[in-house]
């Protein structure tokens, strides 16, 4: 494992633009050093959490709370019939009350907002606290917010770039390839819709889980203090690990396709019900057209077609993508 290389000063546009440049994380130290509620948190959490309040309108938001027992870290019940945590709604003031209350406690429950929309639920809040992303679409600007938790290795298809804003953080990450030695739990049943590895990659198991050593081998990590950002590229693996008992933080997630583009999962979950189970030498074909048509797909796939003759093959506009659904929908409603 190695650490992640560190970049001072502001967002550099390769990081949210399409070219190579952006497609490895980094390290953003001091980006956000500046804001009004990383002052307030290095000061006293209390200051923070007040700042925080003063933007409260009445929103309420969704909390994982785990009993001392879990240490914090999210995970599946012996069973993967469940998980370790119970769900609750309650209003943000009330998030803020039960950090407080536990502070100084040295085996706290565990207190966890997961992500939540800034405008919704502080709104204001961004004004004060700016970021310019060079993106094509707005980006989505979320809070997290809690005390020790730890959120094992997932993936986000939006590129990420994540600030700390109060508390310690360590991110270790992986490579979109190193899925098959990650040990990923169930696609169907998930804490909060992305898949997570079962390892623990701040103290794995190599003899439950032999093949994380080579994911392990091949990880950055980094530890992030109040102020610093982290850039983490689409469909990298990242665990999440907060150190402090008043831990927060503010992302920005947004994608390089437009808005009206579906996510490539939905092909995951249609090859898994169709193409996975062939025979051998029909996935094989398969995986020759899928090479052809999509993953090595460039302006040669359809170059011997007139542009009018061209179809899917050609450009896909918002027009021509709406019609190329409708006529899957239709085929999936058979």
């Amino acid at each position: 494992m190695r650490e992640l290389p560190c970049t001072p000063g502001q967002v550099p546009p390769s990081l949210t633009g399409s070219g190579p440049d952006g497609d490895a994380p980094c390290v953003l130290r001091g980006l956000v050093s500046h804001w009004p509620l990383v002052q307030a948190a290095r000061r006293r959490p209390h200051e923070a959490a007040e700042l925080l309040r003063g933007h409260w309108r009445d929103a309420t938001v969704g909390v994982y709370q785990m009993s001392p027992g879990t240490g914090g870290r999210i995970a599946y019940t012996p069973d993967f019939k469940g998980f370790n945590f119970q769900r609750a709604l309650l209003p943000f003031g009330t998030v803020l009350d039960q950090l407080m209350a536990c502070l100084n406690d040295p085996a706290p429950p565990t207190v966890y907002m997961g992500s939540t929309t800034v405008d919704a639920c502080l709104p204001g809040l961004l004004d004060a606290h700016p970021l310019a992303i060079e993106a094509a679409e707005p980006p989505l600007v979320s809070l997290w917010l809690g005390n020790r938790v730890t959120v094992p290795s997932h993936q986000d298809w939006p590129a990420n770039i994540a600030c700390c804003v109060s508390g310690r953080r360590r991110f270790t990450l992986h490579p979109p390839d190193a899925v098959g030695d990650l040990y990923i739990g169930p696609l169907d049943l998930t804490p909060a819709g992305q898949p997570i590895s079962l390892v623990d990659a701040a103290s794995p198991d190599l003899q439950r889980f032999p093949r994380y050593a080579a994911a392990q081998a091949r990880a950055q990590a980094v530890t992030l203090e109040a102020g610093d950002a982290i850039y983490i590229p689409s469909q990298w693996w990242h665990q999440v690990q907060a150190l402090d008992p008043f831990s927060g933080l503010i992302n920005y997630w947004w994608r390089r396709t437009p808005a009206w583009q579906d996510s490539p999962m939905n092909a995951l979950w249609l090859a898994l019900a169709t193409v996975r189970d062939l025979p051998p030498a029909e996935r094989d074909a398969w995986r020759a057209l899928f090479d052809h048509y999509v993953f090595d797909a460039g302006p040669q796939t359809a170059a011997h077609l007139p542009p009018e003759a061209r179809g899917v093959l050609g450009p896909l506009d918002e027009t021509a993508h709406r019609r190329l659904r409708a006529l899957l929908l239709n085929k999936l409603n058979r």
